[in-house]
């Protein structure tokens, strides 16, 4: 089963289930929004597959873009199992970091 992350309509990211699950669960500890962060469990533990993140809070938009952009490759190459495929699946990762730049969150800023 794979999994889907709407950023805004037409910016979208899609992995295989495990993936997506680790993705989600990267945000879960980290969200200050404990409401959010039992949204992001509910998906998880429902094995629902899909996150619209144009459906949370703005605050907490931004909050899930800062996690991503400042932690989720590192960590992707920290914690992922060594594999074969581990480069490539770092690589995914960094496709959905470049998407969040896409999409345009207001109220972050762009990189320098």
């Amino acid at each position: 089963m794979a999994g889907l992350i709407v950023l805004k309509p037409g910016v979208d990211w899609t992995a295989t289930g495990g993936l997506f699950d680790w993705t989600l669960e990267f945000l879960i500890s980290r969200l200050s929004d404990r409401q959010a962060a039992a949204r992001l469990q509910e998906i998880v533990d429902n094995n629902l597959g899909s996150l619209w993140i144009d459906e949370l809070p703005g605050p907490v938009q931004q909050e899930i873009v800062r996690h991503w952009r400042s932690g989720l490759v590192g960590a992707g190459e920290q914690q992922l199992p060594e594999t074969e495929q581990k480069a490539t699946v770092v690589r995914h990762l960094q496709e959905l970091v470049d998407a969040t730049y896409t999409a345009e969150f207001p109220g972050l800023a762009e990189p320098t």
